[in-house]
C-alpha cells in the first residue's frame, strides 16, 4: 500500500516512470522567456542529420547535484547544461539527454524541443536547461547530452559518469528509499547475564531498539560450543527484550558470546545489514567424573599440605599468617540476588544500568532482577504484583534491594510528596510505564522500619548524579558512590565487612582503578563516560526529558 501511494505521488508530480529510472518533468525549462514551440517528451527514433554541425552543449557550473524530490522520498540528481552563445544557436531545434543506469542496465532518453531567436536569453545570460532524475543509491549512471539536429559527421555530445553514494552518506540517508533499508537504525543493543543455580541455567537477556520499517528480527547468540536463535516481531513496540536460557552442561568453555541482531527491512528483506557485538560471559567447566576426581585429589593434597605447614610453624607465626589472609573472590554457590530500582532518566542512563547488571552478573556472579530483563514475567504478573513478589522473596532471604538514585528518582519522590507530576520520555516509550513511582510507594514503608535497613542499599553514579538526587527517606543510611565505592557496596551485598580488626578485605577487579579491565567493566565505564560527555554538551538534559501533559498525549500517540 505504501509503495502504491508512493507511485501515485510520483505520477501526480509529473514523473515519467521507466523501471528504476524516473524523470521529474521540469516545466520551468519551457516557460523561459524567449523560447517558442517548447515541449519536453520521450525521444523518438527519427533523426534529422545536417552537414553543418550546430553549436554543441556545455556542462553548467553545478552540472550534477544530488538533492531530494519535493516529497523527500528518493534521491534526485539535477543535470544542468548550457548552450554556446554563437550564431549556430539559432539553428538548434532542441537538445537530447540520455541516462544509462549501468548498475541495472536500463536507460531513458528525453528530448527538449524549442526554437531560439536570440543568442542570449532576455536576462543577457546563456541559455540553461536542467533535468531532475530520480535515482537509486550506490548505482552508477552515464549521462550524455547532445543538441539537435545531430551532426552527420561529427558528434558534439558531452558525457559524464556519476556514482551515487550509498545510504550511509548523510546527504541521502534520510530519503525514504534509504530509511526502508535501515539507514538510520541504531539498535543500542545491551546484554545482561545471570546464573539460575536452582535450575542450572545461564540466563542471557538481549535488549535493543526497534526500527520503523522492520517488523521482524532474528536475534542470535553463539560461541564455539553453542548457537541459539529466536525470531521475534516488534508488534508496535519501540524496544524488545529477548531471553535465552542455556543449560550449564551445554557450556564447556565460554569467554565471549557473539550477539547478532538481524533486521528484515521492507526493501533489503533478507539481505539487510546484521548488527553484531561481542559480549563476555562466565566460564563454566564441564562437570564430568574426571573433573570431580581431579578436584578431589587437589582437595586431599591441599589438606596434607596445610597439616604439614601447621606442624612446622609455632602459634605466633600461625597468628601472623592468619592476619594477612585476603579473600580472593567468591563462589558461584554463594551468590546473592539483587533487585535494582532506578529511574529511566535518559536512554544513555538506561544503558549504564543495563551494563551495571551485566557487570554484577558476569564479574560478580550476582543474580540481577531488573524490569527490563524480566519483561515476560512482569507482563504475566502485572507491575504491582511483580514488585511485591520480588520484595517478599528478598525480605525472606539474605538478598538485597539496590536503589540507584538520580534526578528522576528525586523528582518522582517530590511528586509523591505534592509537587508537580513528572513524566519522563523514556517511561512513556516503555510498555510497562512508570515503574519507579510504584516501587517507591511499595518499598519506602518497609525501608523506614529499622529491621529492614540491611535489605536496602542506596547508591548513585558519581559524576553523573549527586547526593542531592537521594530522596530524604534514604538519608538515614549509607549512600555509595559508584564506581568509586563499588567494592564496599558489593561487600554489603555479600553481608561481609570490608574493614575487620587487623585487616582490610579486598576483591580483585572491583576497585575504581581496575573494574574496567574485564569486558563488562569496560562496557560499563564506556557507558558512564558517554553519558558524562552528553551532559557536558546538554546541561539541561533532564529538563529536556520531561514532558508536559500536552506533549505526553503526542508521545503516547506516536508509541
Amino acid at each position: 500500500m505504501i509503495h502504491m501511494l508512493l507511485l501515485w505521488l510520483y505520477l501526480s508530480a509529473g514523473l515519467t516512470v521507466s523501471s528504476s529510472l524516473w524523470i521529474l518533468h521540469q516545466d520551468l525549462n519551457c516557460t523561459q522567456s524567449g523560447l517558442t514551440h517548447c515541449t519536453i517528451k520521450n525521444c523518438s527514433d527519427e533523426r534529422v542529420a545536417v552537414h553543418r554541425a550546430p553549436v554543441g552543449p556545455e556542462w553548467g557550473p553545478e552540472n550534477v547535484k544530488v538533492e531530494f524530490d519535493k516529497h523527500r522520498f528518493v534521491p534526485v540528481f539535477r543535470v544542468t547544461w548550457k548552450l554556446k552563445s554563437d550564431a549556430g544557436i539559432l539553428s538548434l531545434s532542441g537538445s537530447e539527454i540520455t541516462i544509462l543506469d549501468e548498475s541495472a542496465n536500463q536507460s531513458i532518453c528525453v528530448q527538449f524541443s524549442y526554437k531560439i531567436h536570440q543568442q542570449l536569453n532576455p536576462n543577457h545570460e546563456r541559455w540553461t536547461f536542467s533535468l531532475d532524475v530520480v535515482v537509486q543509491p550506490k548505482h552508477t549512471y552515464m549521462v550524455s547530452v547532445i543538441n539537435l539536429p545531430q551532426p552527420q559527421h561529427e558528434d558534439y555530445r558531452i558525457s559524464k559518469t556519476i556514482i551515487l553514494p550509498g545510504c550511509d552518506d548523510r546527504r541521502i540517508q534520510t530519503a525514504l528509499v534509504c530509511l526502508e533499508n535501515g539507514s538510520l537504525w541504531v539498535p543500542h543493543e545491551a546484554a545482561a547475564m545471570s546464573v539460575d543455580s536452582e535450575n542450572k541455567k545461564l540466563l542471557v537477556t538481549i535488549g535493543f531498539k526497534t526500527a520503523q520499517y522492520s517488523e521482524r528480527y532474528q536475534v542470535s547468540i553463539q560461541s564455539q560450543d553453542l548457537h541459539f536463535s529466536k525470531n521475534i516481531s516488534k508488534e508496535n513496540g519501540t524496544s524488545l527484550n529477548v531471553m535465552f536460557e542455556i543449560d550449564l552442561w551445554q557450556i564447556s568453555h565460554c569467554d565471549t558470546l557473539l550477539l547478532s541482531i538481524q533486521p528484515f527491512f521492507i526493501r533489503c528483506k533478507n539481505g539487510c545489514e546484521c548488527h553484531k557485538k561481542t559480549i563476555s560471559c562466565p566460564y563454566y567447566p564441564p562437570r564430568n567424573s574426571i573433573t570431580k576426581s581431579v578436584v578431589g585429589l587437589l582437595v586431599v593434597g591441599c589438606l596434607f599440605y596445610l597439616l604439614w605447614r601447621a606442624s612446622h610453624k609455632d602459634s605466633g607465626n600461625t597468628s601472623s599468617s592468619a592476619a594477612k589472609v585476603q579473600p580472593v573472590g567468591f563462589q558461584v554457590q554463594m551468590r546473592k540476588r539483587v533487585l535494582i530500582i532506578y529511574s529511566r532518566d535518559h536512554p544513555l542512563y538506561k544503558n549504564i544500568v543495563l551494563n551495571l547488571c551485566g557487570f554484577l552478573a558476569t564479574k560478580c556472579g550476582t543474580e540481577v532482577v531488573l524490569d527490563l530483563l524480566d519483561s515476560a514475567r512482569l507482563g504475566v504478573l502485572g507491575r504491582i504484583q511483580w514488585l511485591d513478589w520480588h520484595r517478599e522473596q528478598i525480605e525472606s532471604s539474605s538478598d538485597k534491594i539496590l536503589i540507584l538514585c538520580s534526578p528522576g528518582v528525586q523528582a518522582k519522590w517530590r511528586a509523591m510528596c505534592g509537587d508537580k507530576g513528572v513524566f519522563l520520555r523514556e517511561e512513556v516509550h516503555s510498555p510497562v510505564g512508570d515503574m519507579l513511582t510504584l516501587a517507591l510507594s511499595l518499598l519506602v514503608p518497609h525501608f523506614i522500619r529499622s529491621t529492614s535497613f540491611e535489605k536496602y542499599i542506596v547508591a548513585y553514579f558519581d559524576g553523573i548524579c549527586s547526593e542531592e538526587d537521594v530522596p530524604s527517606p534514604f538519608n538515614m543510611t549509607v549512600r555509595y558512590k559508584l564506581m568509586k565505592q563499588f567494592e564496599e557496596l558489593f561487600f554489603r551485598i555479600l553481608d561481609t565487612e570490608k574493614h575487620e580488626p587487623g585487616r582490610v578485605n579486598h576483591i580483585e577487579g572491583l576497585s575504581q582503578d581496575d573494574y574496567h579491565q574485564c569486558p563488562t567493566g569496560r562496557a560499563l565505564q564506556d557507558s558512564i563516560e558517554a553519558f558524562q560527555a552528553y551532559q557536558l554538551e546538554h546541561p539541561q538534559w533532564f529538563e529536556d526529558e520531561l514532558l508536559e501533559t500536552s506533549e505526553l498525549v503526542d508521545e503516547e500517540t506516536c508509541v
